[in-house]
């Protein structure tokens, strides 16, 4: 039974200056040329004040509203909106990478990353051949170690913590295997170093050094799942890193992942996932490859609930998996599970022993327009092909919402997600007859995995 808390919820807007139109024509070259910290600096600091030119007229002036940033049913922690996963010139990208941060800052996001695609020219020949071949290199090359740390200074110029954080990663690329970010590393790997999972797992463990590079100060997540065919060997699964592969795009671009592959006979990329053991927190991405990042709405994003506005808060609500996937801006999530008196938020450990109800907390917002619409809480619990709905719970938009699953056990599974539907629109990705993932997918929480109670 659903008991709706109508508090009260203010409506703010995400504090972001207005874009000016550019002028005139920067050359990719002059960008990245050398790209030294002073000269990515002055680029950035320009393209925030909005007088950096540019080969395009710029996204459109717009201010965005949405939910307060303000948790009605948790205390400590604060909404930012994010974008995750986007590219430039420096890959296959449209836009100039100088304009990046800018425009997603101008479109009221509150973190964003620069993560192009690393290919093959993590290598001295990569940054030669980049200087003299055509622009179609850099679409099969990828990044070069120039363009990494014309990232790097790029994202320093334009990191301001408290309001802005700006993030570099990359998105390591294999064609068959898959696309996995990665984000906080000084240093990055293509797939001639590491080309299928294992290698790239154990890149992901060594420690940065001065001959061998590693990853192990960064995080990483599974990109668009199930879009490469071999899904990254089937989420090949390594206990060591699981803490720090944190995520799962179950929104990128206007698609839903829930039932991708489905018709060709595939699981379920959620269920893939998370049966292989992974404990990836869901996200949401634009992917964007054009020179309007951060403006489309329809195209995912990310909300992270934060200790602290800058990298080190972000980095730590990633690793904690406290987030959720949505395409809508502006919206807030937040989701308590409470198993005899011990309750969590989403991305958290529960102790479970036997078989027992959870009580699901659930705080939705999304501005005005918002009160009063009717959506549906579905309950995902593991499937073998797609997840097992095992409650649907009918809500209004407006109070903090309460509901009672139905008993869970360990022998069914270890984790449970609550996705956020509308029952009046149809998922364009469908999955069996008659499964309420059809309905269209307006938000997933993170999971929550349980454990045998000590």
């Amino acid at each position: 039974m659903t008991r709706v808390c109508d508090h009260h919820d203010d409506h703010v807007h995400a504090s972001a200056p207005s874009p000016r139109r550019h002028r005139g024509v920067l050359d990719r070259r002059g960008v990245l040329a050398g790209a030294g910290a002073a000269g990515a600096s002055l680029l950035v600091a320009d393209a925030l004040s909005g007088s950096l030119p540019s080969a395009h007229a710029g996204p459109t002036q717009r201010r965005r509203t949405g939910a307060s940033r303000a948790s009605r049913i948790t205390r400590g922690t604060q909404l930012v909106h994010a974008d995750l996963h986007n590219h430039t010139l420096m890959s296959d990208g449209d836009g100039d990478p100088a304009e990046a941060f800018a425009s997603m800052r101008a479109a009221g996001l509150d973190v964003a990353a620069l993560t192009d695609h690393a290919t093959i020219s993590d290598n001295l020949l990569g940054d030669v051949l980049a200087g003299i071949l055509p622009q179609e290199y850099k679409q099969l090359g990828g990044l070069t170690r120039a363009d990494w740390r014309a990232t790097g200074d790029l994202a320093d110029s334009a990191d301001l913590p408290g309001t802005f954080t700006a993030i570099r990663g990359f998105e390591w690329s294999e064609p068959l295997i898959g696309h996995v970010n990665v984000w906080f590393t000084e240093h990055y790997t293509d797939i001639l170093q590491a080309g299928v999972m294992q290698p790239l797992l154990a890149w992901l463990r060594r420690e940065p050094g001065l001959i061998l590079d590693g990853g192990a100060d960064g995080i990483a997540g599974f990109n668009h799942p199930g879009r490469e065919p071999l899904r990254f060997q089937e989420f090949h699964y390594d206990p060591r890193v699981r803490d720090r592969v944190v995520s799962l795009e179950m929104f990128n671009r206007r698609d839903d992942f829930l039932f991708e592959g489905w018709s060709d006979g595939k699981s379920s990329p959620l269920v893939a996932c998370l049966n292989a053991g992974w404990r990836c927190g869901i996200t949401g991405v634009t992917d964007e490859h054009g020179v309007d990042w951060g403006f489309p709405e329809g195209k995912g994003r990310t909300g992270l609930w934060v200790k602290q506005h800058d990298r080190r808060g972000v980095k730590e609500a990633m690793l904690a998996r406290r987030f959720f996937a949505t395409r809508t801006s502006g919206l807030r999530v937040d989701a308590t599970a409470t198993v005899r008196g011990v309750r969590r938020r989403m991305g958290s450990v529960l102790p479970l022993e036997g078989s027992r109800r959870v009580r699901i907390e659930l705080d939705l917002a999304a501005g005005a327009a918002w009160r009063g619409r009717r959506l549906h809480a579905q309950v995902l619990r593991p499937g073998t092909e797609v997840p097992e709905v095992i409650h649907v719970e009918p809500f209004t938009v407006g109070g903090v919402v309460e509901f009672r699953t139905p008993r869970v056990s360990l022998d069914d599974g270890d984790y449970l997600l609550v996705r956020i539907s509308d029952p009046t629109q149809v998922n364009e990705t469908s999955g069996p007859e008659g499964h309420p993932g059809n309905e269209l997918g307006i938000a997933y929480t993170s999971p929550w995995w349980f454990e045998p109670a000590a």
